[in-house]
């Protein structure tokens, strides 16, 4: 993950980075996070993953929910840094090459709105 800070002529300070290893979709990652970066954060600018949303900025919605070693958790109210040696599971890694997981198929059929408005 790459992190770009302001250039303060020379002034050097250090901004606290964590390294974290964990599995997302069933890829192996290593990052370095600022422990307060949120989880939705890592996912989609981190990782490129943009099928978690960020819908309400309230936690009400529900459209940043992943799995997490199995759990449904709202990952805008969970740290990056609390996945280490976890495994994550977004909505890109529930189905296959050919066919739609379940819970797509639903939203598909049923003309679905990922954040419930």
């Amino acid at each position: 993950m790459t992190i770009v800070y302001d250039d303060r002529d020379g002034e050097t300070s250090d901004v606290p980075v964590r390294r974290i290893r964990f599995t997302i979709n069933g890829a192996k990652k290593v990052a370095e996070v600022e422990p307060r970066l949120l989880l939705s954060h890592l996912i989609r600018r981190g990782v490129g993953l943009t099928g978690t949303h960020m819908g309400c900025d309230t936690t009400n919605c529900g459209a940043c929910t992943v799995l997490v070693d199995g759990k449904a958790v709202k990952s805008c109210t969970m740290l990056a840094v609390q996945v280490n040696g976890r495994e994550i599971t977004t909505v890109e890694g529930l189905a296959t090459a050919s066919e739609l997981h379940p819970l797509q198929e639903g939203f598909s059929d049923e003309h679905g709105l990922q954040c419930g408005f």
